[in-house]
């Protein structure tokens, strides 16, 4: 299972040298994993997921007076990173993202930047030739609209920005700068090389720039709390090439945009400061459950994980297809506390659920070994996916529509591992007002993932359908909310992935970029 992930063609090839960037480049404001997020108090808006959808921006006409670079050449001489376009060395391995069924992109070019002026002078270009921009930090865009153009993505050939090649990481006191590119399995090893430590996710080559912008979901969301709610400044730039800092007291719409709404929404985030805390030891729990369990361990997790104390974290996975001969329940828990309140809270649901596990572990690991454990493996993998917002609690019939949805994936041709992953919440996370970040979901008990997996260069198009599927059967219980990181092309009113902070989202993203540089399909 994986995390969240994100024109004229003229002479065939142009490069510049490419130099190390430290912490200047960017990641844009927009959607899930792509990248990732403008001034004055604004009133509470009173949008909902089932008001009529807020229309997306569409890119405006070129400006009426051009600076800066107007063709291929000058944008290559314009700037210290790289350009890229087809034919150059390195670019079938730059132009493709984590999700191999993107693997036929085929964007106008690719500027990895260097720093904050790589990205204006890119911006710059965009707005002087008209050409669609596309927005990239680690490529694990779910939609693969950071692609720059893939088939079946409503997205056309772009130029893409990419800020991969920004991957500072300076730990400085109790923060941490990091550059957007900077991958997190990397962040967690120079946090726990300096003794310090933040909540986010667990893929280990996500890029921290999408992760943070869309939310941040992960296995000290608990204790710690999101990884936007940890976010202390943001150095961005807008689609006029202007840089912002902005924090709490600094352009605080802008920074209020940056936790939570997403990746390619405002800008183009070149730099990110987060606080820390001293690394925990970590107590790394895993328990299998027989499949003939699996209903009776949905009722007494729900009732158990996002209300168990903050400390621990725990993720529920109902998983089928041809990897397993059948079906597997299992849970696996981050705590960080003293072993015995682990023992007695994790025993306690045990007994809840009143069946013996098959499997049941708990490790004692440092912080940085625990991180790189839960991030398992990095190879890239084809994937359908999409996701909803756990508002409640289900009942018996719907935690039984639940397992046979996750059951059904071993009934679809192809699909090699799906199905079904619950994210504990609560704890800290409801300590935020739900219009106090971009991110509403502060009450939910849960995000909700449906994955499906599969051999690279399938018609991707039944597992789709299984995901979409799976999610709309949930949607009578959870209603139709999805998480921005975990974003899916079939979700076409962005205020299921917002809620109330639709409004307040789209206006800030109009007013810095009225012309729509960084329009997106179905996003704000």
């Amino acid at each position: 299972m994986t995390e969240p992930r994100e024109g004229s063609t003229s002479t065939p090839s142009t490069t510049t040298t490419t130099r190390r960037a430290l912490i200047a480049g960017g990641v844009g404001l927009g959607i899930a994993g792509v990248l990732a997020a403008c001034s004055g108090p604004s009133p509470t808006p009173t949008r909902s997921p089932s008001s009529t959808p807020t229309p997306s921006r569409t890119p405006g006409p070129p400006p009426s007076t051009t600076t800066g670079p107007t063709t291929w050449s000058a944008l290559a001489a314009a700037t210290t990173g790289t350009l890229l376009r087809s034919g150059s060395q390195g670019w079938d391995g730059a132009r493709v993202l984590r999700n191999p069924r993107y693997d036929d992109a085929d964007p106008q070019g690719i500027l990895r930047v260097a720093n904050a002026d790589d990205v204006a002078a890119g911006l710059a270009f965009a707005r002087n030739t008209n050409t669609p921009v596309a927005l990239r930090s680690g490529g694990h865009s779910y939609t693969g609209w950071s692609a720059g153009g893939a088939s079946g993505t409503d997205v056309p050939r772009s130029l893409v920005i990419s800020t991969a090649a920004l991957d500072g990481i300076e730990v400085s006191g109790d923060s941490v700068t990091i550059g957007p590119g900077a991958e997190l399995g990397d962040v967690y090893a120079a946090l726990a090389k300096a003794g310090r430590a933040f909540g986010a996710g667990s893929c280990p080559t996500v890029g921290i720039g999408g992760l943070t912008l869309g939310g941040g979901v992960g296995v000290l969301v608990r204790s710690f709390g999101l990884t936007c709610d940890q976010l202390t400044g943001v150095t961005l730039v807008t689609a006029d090439g202007a840089v912002h800092r902005v924090s709490s007291t600094s352009e605080p719409d802008l920074f209020w945009a940056c936790r939570g709404g997403g990746g390619g929404t405002v800008g183009v985030v070149t730099s990110m400061t987060f606080r820390t805390q001293p690394a925990p030891p970590v107590l790394l729990v895993t328990i299998v459950f027989p499949w003939t369990a699996a209903a009776r361990v949905v009722r007494a997790w729900q009732a158990w994980a996002p209300k168990a104390d903050p400390k621990l974290w725990s993720t529920l996975k109902l998983l089928g297809g041809s990897r397993h001969s059948t079906p597997t329940v299992t849970i696996t828990g981050v705590w960080t506390g003293e072993k015995s309140g682990a023992d007695t809270s994790v025993d306690g649901f045990i007994q809840s659920v009143g069946v013996t596990p098959t499997t049941h572990t708990a490790t004692d690991m440092s912080y940085g070994t625990a991180m790189a454990k839960l991030g398992g493996g990095a190879q890239r993998v084809s994937q359908s996916a999409t996701s909803s917002i756990g508002s409640a609690a289900l009942t018996d019939s719907q935690i039984d529509l639940l397992v046979q949805h996750a059951a059904a994936a071993s009934q679809v041709s192809g699909l090699t591992e799906g199905g079904v992953a619950l994210d504990a919440l609560g704890g800290v996370v409801s300590d935020v007002g739900r219009t106090d970040s971009a991110f509403p979901w502060r009450s939910a008990l849960c995000t909700v993932q449906y994955t499906a997996a599969f051999r690279d260069g399938a018609d991707p198009a039944p597992f789709d359908a299984y995901v979409r599927g799976f999610r709309k059967a949930m949607t009578p219980a959870w209603g139709p909310g999805a998480y921005a990181n975990y974003c899916d092309a079939a979700i076409t009113d962005p205020s299921a992935y917002f809620d109330v902070n639709t409004s307040r989202l789209h206006r800030i993203a109009e007013q810095v970029d009225p012309g729509g540089v960084f329009a997106q399909p179905h996003w704000v």
